[in-house]
């Protein structure tokens, strides 16, 4: 008996060290980011951010997916430098008063946070770094899996409107998007597995229209009634992405297998040879897709650190110093 203990206990230890070098981010410093970041100048920063983020999704669920999105809206423009939440001035448009960034919600989570962590350790937690980690318990909150994540990111003093360009668009194909992706460091499987976050949240009519007229032929015809119903309350009118628009789950990739994707950027995912395979597994297995998802948005929260000089601690997130 004490030999079969012995040996789960050293099968499971071989697991967790497996975990820890499949994921590259568990052991040392990174890009001067480190999961202990905090520990001596600010023990109770994830504390904070994690209550901060669990008041606000209690009272609002649907804010889950606002948190992820301005994550990924952050990092794929200037790095993940908290830029998207710099408010626009009279002598400069920011990120967030861009076309694609208006729908944007959830500010005020990061504005909380990060007032409550300035009251206990001024001057130390950068916005970037809240905002990563209010996406990372926003996913947990949702029933998404639990990870850790390197802390470290310096708040970038660049936010402008002509940068959101490099946004993906919600019209592009497969090929497109495996391109941008691939600009970043992306693998074809990562991609499926980033655009998972659309378990979570809506899509406005604007974003979808275009397929209902001429019939997209990769839309399945009941799904695509639908979505001109949607469409008939007007441009702002919200599409759930799958029919647990709150819950992290894998039923968005199964929406995909019967052509129920929101998006063309969603549905070309199964269409297109290169990334079906990947979602077809995902559809069948949730812990591979959250194995996955982990670790792609791990490695997105790590695009083009600002380090040193480059980046500063913001005193508002919403400004630079």
């Amino acid at each position: 008996m004490v030999q079969l203990v012995a040996k789960l206990v050293t099968s499971m230890m071989l697991v967790m060290k497996m975990i820890v070098i499949i994921s590259g981010y568990k052991v040392g410093v990174v890009n001067g980011v480190s999961m202990n970041y905090y520990a001596v100048s600010c023990p109770i920063a994830e504390f904070i951010v994690k209550n901060t983020v669990n008041r606000a999704l209690q009272a609002d669920p649907t804010l889950a997916a606002a948190l992820v999105r301005m994550h990924f809206h952050d990092c794929f423009v200037e790095g993940c430098d908290g830029s998207i939440l710099i408010d626009s001035t009279k002598d400069n448009t920011a990120e967030k008063d861009s076309p694609a960034n208006l729908s944007l919600r959830g500010y005020e989570i990061i504005d909380d946070a990060k007032d409550e962590l300035e009251a206990q350790c001024p001057g130390v937690v950068s916005c970037a770094d809240i905002l990563a980690m209010a996406a990372r318990d926003a996913v947990f909150f949702a029933g998404g899996p639990v990870y850790d994540i390197p802390k470290g990111r310096k708040d970038g003093r660049r936010s402008k409107i002509e940068d959101t360009i490099n946004l993906p668009s919600p019209s592009l194909n497969a090929s497109e998007l495996i391109r941008i992706f691939g600009q970043h460091g992306f693998s074809a499987q990562e991609l499926v597995a980033l655009s998972g976050a659309h378990t979570l949240g809506v899509a406005r009519c604007s974003s979808f229209k275009s397929r209902l007229s001429p019939a997209d032929p990769n839309l399945d015809s009941n799904f695509a009634k639908t979505l001109s119903k949607t469409c008939s309350a007007g441009d702002d009118s919200e599409q759930p992405f799958d029919a647990t628009r709150n819950d992290f789950d894998n039923v968005y990739y199964n929406a995909l297998i019967r052509k129920n994707g929101v998006l063309t950027s969603d549905q070309t995912l199964y269409a297109s040879p290169r990334t079906r395979g990947t979602v077809s597994a995902y559809a069948l297995n949730q812990a591979m897709f959250f194995f996955d998802f982990q670790q792609a948005i791990i490695k997105m929260g790590l695009l083009d650190l600002k380090q040193g000089s480059q980046g500063e601690v913001r005193d508002s997130c919403r400004a630079i110093n």
